[in-house]
């Protein structure tokens, strides 16, 4: 800090331009054992900022490289696996190679060499007869299905709850008050707080919000890609990451069509256990993992 203080902690969110008046960081504060409630900080106030060692920001810092070398395996595995000429690989790799060191590989510049290697993959596989010309035929087919769901939940999800740092048409607090980490905003909204009822209260909050997560999960219908983008939105609202993790658990594994369906062949008390059990499961791993990492 430009006052001299150090401080060991968690990012949760970065201001789009730290140099613009009022932009401010929001981070969870560490110390050996557990975070502590999350604080903002004014951009203006930090004079540097290193890295934590470890493994996970070795792997963050040098995320590009592994990608490129990933890439190359693959090219690799076109050669001599589904035997495309060596030629048409080396020279679909050419476009984004030069994109990936010409460019900054930050913010949206990444995505020119991605486009570029996705242009030349659909082009080699495609001048293929054989398997990766059919390859390429059912993944067009699945992202013509796929994109327009997933460009709609995000259209949504950014109407309704907006992004971290900005409200959408539900406010904040609503999500918060159900799901989010500490049932603050719910006493203050219900004016419930004080006396035993508010240490009651905190007491079953944990089991409140993953269980409210977990059903609502488990009723809704949700495309699986769309899931993150209203997972993103719901986190930036105020959802804790508990609850977050329960709808995650709970989502992709039931829907109301799915227990319907479920119901015709394995009949009512089975379907009735293995709802319950996907339920409680999700529940009892967004509040563990609530308890540890939150």
């Amino acid at each position: 800090m430009r006052d001299g203080r150090h401080l060991r902690a968690a990012v949760v969110s970065v201001p789009e331009n730290p140099a613009a008046p009022g932009a401010a960081y929001t981070v969870k504060p560490l110390n050996p054992h557990k975070g502590g409630p999350e604080i903002t900080i004014p951009a203006a106030d930090i004079a540097s900022q290193t890295p934590v060692e470890g493994a996970w920001t070795t792997l963050w810092q040098n995320k590009w490289t592994i990608t490129s070398l990933f890439g190359a395996a693959f090219g690799l595995i076109l050669i001599f696996w589904l035997h495309v000429a060596w030629w048409k690989v080396v020279l679909a790799a050419i476009p984004p190679t030069l994109l990936a060191l010409l460019f900054p590989t930050a913010g949206l510049w990444i995505l020119l060499p991605f486009a570029a290697a996705v242009l030349g993959l659909s082009v080699v596989v495609a001048s293929q007869e054989g398997e990766t010309r059919e390859w390429l035929s059912a993944t067009w087919t699945f992202a013509k299905q796929i994109m327009p769901l997933l460009l709609f939940g995000v259209l949504i999800a950014g109407f309704l709850l907006g992004r971290p740092g900005h409200e959408g048409l539900i406010p904040g607090k609503y999500v918060e008050m159900l799901v989010g980490d500490r049932p603050d905003t719910f006493l203050a909204i219900t004016g419930l707080g004080g006396g035993g009822f508010e240490a009651f209260a905190r007491t079953v909050w944990p089991i409140w919000t993953n269980l409210f997560a977990s059903v609502f999960g488990a009723l809704m219908y949700f495309a699986t890609l769309t899931e993150v983008p209203i997972l993103q939105g719901l986190i930036g609202a105020g959802m804790g990451k508990g609850p977050a993790l329960a709808l995650l658990l709970a989502g992709p594994a039931l829907s109301l069509p799915n227990m319907l369906v479920i119901r015709s062949i394995m009949g009512t008390k089975k379907t009735v256990v293995f709802c319950s059990l996907v339920v409680v499961m999700a529940t009892v791993s967004g509040m563990a993992f609530g308890a540890i990492w939150g």
